[in-house]
C-alpha cells in the first residue's frame, strides 16, 4: 500500500512496485489509507508523513494497529532526529528521507519482505530463552502466560540477539542483519527498537547496552 499525496511520487512508486512484480494500491490521503487497511491486509506500507488530511505520526500509529504484521516504511522530507524517533515509536520499521533513490528503496523493500517471510532470517527455527519461545517460522514470541505482541522489526531484533545470547553484538552487525546490509542512515532506529523490547519483555530478556559497541542479550538465569 502506497500512502502519498504527491501524484508524481505516487505514480513512480506504483510503477516501480509493478515492475518488481508486486501488487500495489495507491492511497492519496490518510482517509483512503485507513479505509484500505480496514478492508484488507497489506504486507508492506510506504507512508508519506506529510499528508494534507492527517497527522503523519498518528496515521502511522493507526496503520500499525490495523496492520500489525505489515512492514511499514516511512518516506519523509523530515530529517530531524526527533522526527525519526517519533516515526519509529509510532510503529514504523524503517524510514527514508526524500529525495531518495529508487534503487535503495527497492533493496530495502526486498530485504524487509525477505526477513518477514517465515524462516526468512535463517538459523534455528525455534529459540528457547528462559521462559520465552521465539518461533521464527510462525514469527511469534510465546511465554507461559501467552503471546508477547511484537512489531516485525522488534521480533527480528529479538531473534538475532537470542541467537547469540551471552555474546556482544555490534551495532553494525545488528543493523546489517536486522535492517539492511547497505544501511547508510543513522542507527537511532536500533536504540528505539531495543527500548521497545525492554518495555515489552521486562525481566524475561535482559538486554545490556555496551557503550560505543552494541548490545548483549544476557543468558537467562538458571533455575
Amino acid at each position: 500500500m502506497i500512502v502519498e499525496d504527491d501524484d508524481t511520487i505516487g505514480d513512480r512508486l506504483a510503477s516501480m512496485l509493478r515492475a518488481q512484480g508486486y501488487e500495489s494500491e495507491w492511497c492519496p490521503d490518510g482517509a483512503a489509507a485507513l479505509a484500505r487497511a480496514s478492508r484488507e491486509p497489506a504486507e508492506l506500507v510506504l507512508l508519506d508523513l506529510g499528508l494534507p488530511d492527517a497527522d503523519g505520526f498518528e496515521l502511522c500509529r493507526r496503520l500499525r494497529e490495523l496492520l500489525p504484521g505489515a512492514v511499514l516504511v516511512v518516506l519523509t522530507a523530515r530529517t530531524g532526529e526527533m522526527d525519526v524517533v517519533e516515526a519509529l515509536e509510532a510503529g514504523a520499521d524503517d524510514y527514508l528521507t526524500k529525495p531518495f533513490r529508487l534503487a535503495e528503496l527497492q533493496a530495502r523493500i526486498a530485504a524487509h519482505l525477505r526477513r518477514a517471510a517465515p524462516g526468512g532470517a535463517g538459523g534455528a527455527v525455534r529459540i528457547r530463552h528462559g521462559d520465552l519461545l521465539i518461533d521464527r517460522a510462525a514469527r511469534r514470541c510465546l511465554t507461559a502466560a501467552g503471546e508477547v505482541e511484537l512489531r516485525p522489526k522488534e521480533f527480528d531484533l529479538l531473534a538475532r540477539l537470542a541467537a547469540s545470547a551471552g555474546q556482544a553484538v555490534s551495532r553494525e552487525d545488528l543493523m546489517s542483519d536486522v535492517w539492511d546490509e547497505h544501511w547508510f542512515g543513522p542507527t537511532k532506529t536500533l536504540d528505539v527498537h531495543v527500548a521497545a523490547l525492554r518495555r515489552k519483555l521486562g525481566d524475561r530478556a535482559r538486554i545490556t547496552t555496551l557503550r560505543h559497541f552494541g548490545y548483549r542479550l544476557e543468558p537467562p538465569p538458571e533455575h
